[in-house]
Order: C-alpha cells, then sequence, then structure tokens
C-alpha cells in the first residue's frame, strides 16, 4: 500500500506530503506526476485512478499536496501561484526521474503549463506530454479578477481577502496576494511555447471553468501536437467514471509514445 510521505527540504521548507504509486523510477518506463487543483488533495479519484493505473501498468507515479493543502503543512491563505509553481519545480526535480506525463487539474493545469517551462532543461526535457483538465490557465486573472464585482474588489483592496462561497463546501478565502502574484505568469495574453504534447480535456457544463476559456488556451499554445477534446455534460470535476477512464487512456497513450510504443 502506498503511504504519505514528507519533503521538509524545499521551498521555506514548508513541509509538503507526497506518496509515490506504481513501480520504481528506477525501471525506466515514463511515469505519471499529478499536479492537483485549487483547494483539492491528493487523495482525489482523479489522482487516485491515475495511481491505479501507474500500479497496474508498473509505471511510476508521484502526487503531493502544495502547502496549505492536503496532508502538507503551510496556511492556505499564505499561498501564492510563485509558491505552489516553485514547491512543484522541487518535488519534479528531486522526486522523479526519466519522462514523465504530467497530469494537471484546474490550477494544476495552469502549474503544468509554468512548470513546463520553469524548469531547468535536464528536467524540462524529461517532460514527454501534458494533460490538462478543464485547466484554469491565468485563473487568477480571467476567472476570478475579471469576473468579481466592484464590490468585492474593494474588500480585496481593503481587507487584503474575500470569503468566495463554494458550491462545494465551507466558502473559502480568496487574497489581494494570490490575485497580484498571479499577474505574473499568465500565458494567455502572448501565448506559450511547447516542445511537448498536449492533450486538453474539457467538459462543456462546466461552470468553473467554461468551456470557451478551454478554447481559448487551446489557441494559446504553440507545440506541434495539440488536441482539445470536450466532454458533452462534463462538470468542472471530470469524475464519472467514463470521464476518468477518458484521463487514464489519455495519459497511458502519452506514456506509451514516450516508451517507443506504437498507439
Amino acid at each position: 500500500m502506498p503511504f504519505v510521505q514528507y519533503d521538509s527540504a524545499g521551498p521555506d521548507r514548508v513541509k509538503l506530503a507526497y506518496i509515490e504509486d506504481g513501480a520504481s523510477g528506477d525501471l525506466g518506463q515514463c511515469g505519471l506526476f499529478w499536479l492537483g487543483g485549487f483547494r483539492s488533495d491528493m487523495e482525489g479519484s482523479k489522482a487516485q485512478s491515475l495511481a491505479d493505473l501507474a500500479a497496474e501498468t508498473r509505471r511510476p507515479s508521484l502526487r503531493f499536496d502544495y502547502a496549505g493543502h492536503g496532508k502538507s503543512g503551510g496556511q492556505f491563505v499564505d499561498g501564492t501561484i510563485s509558491a505552489w509553481l516553485a514547491q512543484a519545480i522541487h518535488m519534479f526535480a528531486t522526486h522523479t526521474k526519466h519522462k514523465r506525463i504530467i497530469i494537471g487539474s484546474s490550477m494544476g493545469g495552469w502549474l503544468a503549463l509554468l512548470l513546463a517551462k520553469a524548469l531547468p532543461p535536464k528536467h524540462a526535457e524529461r517532460i514527454a506530454g501534458l494533460v490538462l483538465i478543464a485547466p484554469a490557465a491565468d485563473m487568477t486573472t480571467d476567472l476570478m479578477w475579471n469576473a468579481f464585482t466592484p464590490e468585492v474588489r474593494q474588500t480585496l483592496r481593503d481587507r487584503g481577502v474575500w470569503l468566495r462561497p463554494s458550491a462545494y463546501g465551507e466558502p473559502y478565502p480568496i487574497t489581494q496576494k494570490l490575485i497580484e502574484d498571479g499577474l505574473g505568469h499568465l500565458v494567455l495574453p502572448s501565448g506559450i511555447d511547447l516542445d511537448c504534447p498536449v492533450r486538453i480535456l474539457q467538459g462543456d457544463a462546466d461552470r468553473d471553468v467554461p468551456a470557451a476559456h478551454a478554447l481559448k488556451l487551446f489557441s494559446a499554445i504553440r507545440a506541434p501536437d495539440v488536441s482539445l477534446t470536450l466532454i458533452k455534460g462534463g462538470d468542472h470535476r471530470l469524475s464519472s467514471p467514463s470521464n476518468l477512464l477518458l484521463i487514464r487512456e489519455t495519459a497511458l497513450r502519452l506514456a506509451e509514445r514516450a516508451d517507443g510504443i506504437m498507439v
């Protein structure tokens, strides 16, 4: 059974919880690397489904909780895109070997894009593909600030934090620091160049990250192999059995391609 480990050697020495699934990274097969969404943790259904895939196909896989999420240390209100990206860079560079498919969900999709550009070349060349699930690229601007009412914006300016109502539970804090930090990581205005294949999986009934946003990102990615799959009736979570199967199949096809298996 996989067990939770902790890494305290990364940025700010915050304790990051992580799980290694599947086979040893020394086997050389292309593995998986999971990046969860905003306020999600590494034990959700999509992460667990990919962990199962890794075990079934004897591939290494790594998932972790950002600071302020799940079992990791730190406070959620202290989080920024810069901080969570730095943690992703540390975990990828420190705990993975050989080629990996990066699977990012919602905010994790944005971080996957940023990670592919921010990693040192010796690690970036190990990225064999990206699977972006309802990717919330530039979310702090396009999906937050630009969508907020004048009253909410003023609350953020005055108090530095606003409690946003959630359809999934208790209201959660959005900070002015998060909004301002996100401005330094925007990819949609100028686009992004990538060398690896990219697969975008998007539900057409997603209220958090609309399908139009995924299409905007699709247009912004400059890469030799990019596809967008629109899922009829799919919501933001994309966690139904058929959705999970599609995510698994998409990641596996890219991993097999990286291994030289014709698919």
